[in-house]
């Protein structure tokens, strides 16, 4: 169950909505909300920090854009490459200023029908969008946190909490954790002095009371890792170089002739020698 409250924005009715981005997307598009006819363009975000590499499967936001396009609307996501101590809100403002002609040649080609069918366009603006040295089409990368899990004590005991993604400074998305986030469990950010690194605690769905059961408590620390991919066309370098990276995600999952012969050569041996 989710709830959904309207407001007015210079003469535009807005919706907030409880759940997560693809629960405000398919809703949005079922008709069950306002009834409407079928929007040109969804887009998704901005969202507060990074989705570089592996984040990207994680990412909220482009899930967001992916169940518009499951549903065939175009769509586009957007991240800002938000910094602590170095960000402001107002960087948010700019970021749509410097989408703003992506988002307008998208527009047009829709409706031409030149526009890509096959992708949504995941856009990331760097820490200082005005700065912007233009767009640069890019890779998905193998960027990555580094996660490192550590026991507390278990007397203390976080609060149960909804986790919501697009509250994430470092940019890390977490998984989405199904329709209802809290049938999954409960997260909570803890302040850090340290730089480049997020915590959270992490704690499972409280139930009855039982005397026999014990709980464990670990928090995790997400560090900043050295990135040995060189390639200038991935999406980080670009970001790390000013570019607005422009990444196209497909809904099909390609796998790499190699990659295919090696995993039908293992399937097939294994049950050979299971047999």
């Amino acid at each position: 169950t989710i709830a959904v409250t309207s407001t007015e924005i210079h003469g535009a009715t807005a919706y907030a909505v409880t759940g997560t981005p693809v629960d405000c997307v398919s809703l949005a598009l079922s008709g069950a909300l306002f009834s409407w006819s079928k929007p040109a363009l969804v887009i998704s975000g901005i969202n507060k920090g990074s989705s570089c590499g592996h984040n990207m499967f994680y990412s909220g936001i482009v899930a967001g854009a992916r169940e518009s396009l499951f549903s065939g609307v175009p769509s586009i996501s957007i991240s800002l490459d938000w910094k602590k101590d170095e960000s402001q809100e107002s960087d948010f403002k700019d970021a749509v200023g410097v989408c703003l002609q992506l988002i307008n040649a998208a527009l047009r080609d829709i409706e031409k029908g030149a526009f890509p069918k096959c992708c949504l366009l995941h856009v990331q603006v760097p820490k200082t969008p005005l700065t912007n040295k233009g767009f640069k089409l890019t890779k998905q990368s193998h960027w990555s946190l580094k996660l490192c899990w550590q026991a507390i004590s278990a007397s203390r005991n976080p609060a149960a909490g909804r986790f919501v993604p697009n509250q994430q400074s470092l940019g890390l998305q977490l998984a989405q954790l199904g329709r209802d986030a809290s049938a999954a469990g409960a997260a909570r950010r803890l302040a850090t002095q340290k730089n480049n690194i997020e915590e959270v605690e992490s704690v499972g769905v409280a139930g009855k009371s039982d005397p026999n059961r014990k709980a464990k408590y670990f928090r995790l620390e997400l560090l900043d890792k050295k990135q040995e991919e060189k390639d200038e066309d991935l999406d980080f370098r670009a970001l790390e170089n000013g570019f607005i990276a422009v990444t196209p995600v497909s809904l099909v999952m390609h796998v790499e002739a190699d990659v295919h012969a090696a995993a039908s050569q293992w399937i097939s041996t294994a049950l050979q020698v299971e047999q």
